[in-house]
């Protein structure tokens, strides 16, 4: 019997995933699940969606062999380069695919949570370019850390709104989206930036990231022969690079998945977001995942140098994996992403996103063969982080 590592008919990863929602969102949830493939499968959608994601989003983004780092690595090191779609990382994918279901679905109003601020610049913009207000939800931490994209954000016309409960990061960016949800159910689309949330948002993420796996399988023949690589590492929050990375290659087993998740100033330090080394199995934001929660089931504040991988919880896709032993999960504290961020940059001319640095992180914890071939995904560019960067390099 041939192993399936996706989705059920019934919106679980395993155990992992369902939907479990206030009744005030239940029909919400519901109406999204019995349309969201019938809308993302008719040839209409798939007409609209990828002449934008060429058109307007610029793919297909490059698949580039970074010579002098597989020289360093060992092995062929090929970079999925997401960093180069329209507002600089992968998140137009996914945007672009729900706001095209929000209107078909009738929705005349958007919201979005944030972390990094590439979800919320990539919901900001086809907000914009389909003329539907649009509010952001964005920790008071991280509007502090991501300025520059705070202010694409307003520039694009979204009304940004620091949220100051919790840690002020982005569970709590996602806390207060779910509450606006809950008071406007009838005409508010909510646009979920990642695999996360109730049934159908990680599989429907997924899908619409997906174009990412689908590219690598005709690049990687055109430059090796054939359509797999050896290796596919992305780095994990709430994980919808990962997601997208490895979709068409789920079931391939001729292929590892190498997940970096962020262990901030280390594993047992108290400031980590390594949720899948930390978590426990409970549930967040509407959906059964591993979730890094003390004795009595509180959710435990994470910590990460990146904005966007600062979350308690994991895609329930990706816990599933780790579970399954599909893939591989490893840690990558903040000096070691940072130190990989300045290599990248000083090898490639590449200045990589702190998220995606946690992948690159993860190059020097696997030992490769000199035949391997490794597609690690970059996937998003590093400006919104240059304050960071500098205060680094002047420490040096």
């Amino acid at each position: 019997m041939t192993k399936t590592y996706r989705i059920d008919e019934n919106g679980y990863y395993g155990r992992f995933g369902g939907a479990y929602v206030p009744e005030i969102l239940y029909r919400c949830v519901k109406e999204l699940q019995e349309r969201y493939l019938v809308e993302l499968e008719s040839e209409t959608f798939k007409q609209t969606y990828h002449r934008l994601l060429c058109d307007y989003a610029g793919r297909p983004s490059p698949l580039y062999h970074a010579v002098r780092l597989s020289e360093r690595t060992g092995c062929r090191v090929y970079l999925k380069r997401e960093d180069l779609n329209h507002t600089g990382a992968h998140k137009i994918n996914n945007t672009i695919g729900q706001i095209l279901l929000a209107q078909r679905m009738g929705k005349r109003r958007i919201i979005a949570e944030t972390g990094a601020g590439q979800h919320g610049v990539a919901t900001a913009t086809v907000c914009a370019l389909m003329d539907m207000p649009c509010v952001v939800y964005m920790g008071k931490t991280d509007v502090e850390r991501q300025q520059p994209n705070v202010q694409r954000m307003q520039m694009l016309g979204a009304t940004v709104i620091p949220v100051t409960s919790g840690n002020m990061t982005l569970k709590d960016a996602a806390n207060e989206a779910i509450r606006d949800w809950c008071c406007h159910p009838a005409d508010t689309f909510y646009i979920i930036g990642s695999t996360i949330g109730p049934h159908p948002y990680p599989d429907m993420v997924a899908r619409l990231q997906s174009v990412i796996s689908e590219e690598i399988k005709w690049q990687i023949l055109e430059k090796e022969g054939r359509d797999y690589p050896d290796y596919l590492i992305a780095c994990v929050g709430g994980g919808s690079n990962a997601a997208g990375t490895i979709y068409h290659y789920i079931n391939d087993e001729r292929v590892k998945i190498v997940l970096a998740e962020a262990g901030g100033k280390g594993v047992c330090s108290g400031m980590s977001a390594a949720t899948i080394r930390l978590g426990r199995e409970g549930i967040i934001h509407g959906a059964r995942t591993l979730v890094m929660q003390d004795e009595d089931g509180q959710i435990e504040e994470p910590y990460s140098i990146s904005a966007g991988l600062d979350y308690p919880g994991i895609g329930p896709v990706h816990a599933f994996l780790y579970e399954r032993k599909r893939a591989d999960v490893l840690t990558v504290d903040d000096d070691e992403a940072l130190t990989a961020a300045f290599e990248l940059t000083r090898m490639e001319g590449i200045i990589p996103a702190l998220e995606s640095a946690h992948a690159l992180g993860a190059l020097k914890k696997v030992r490769f063969a000199p035949t391997d071939v490794v597609v690690l995904t970059v996937s998003g560019r590093g400006d919104k982080d240059m304050d960071t960067y500098i205060r680094t390099f002047m420490n040096q």
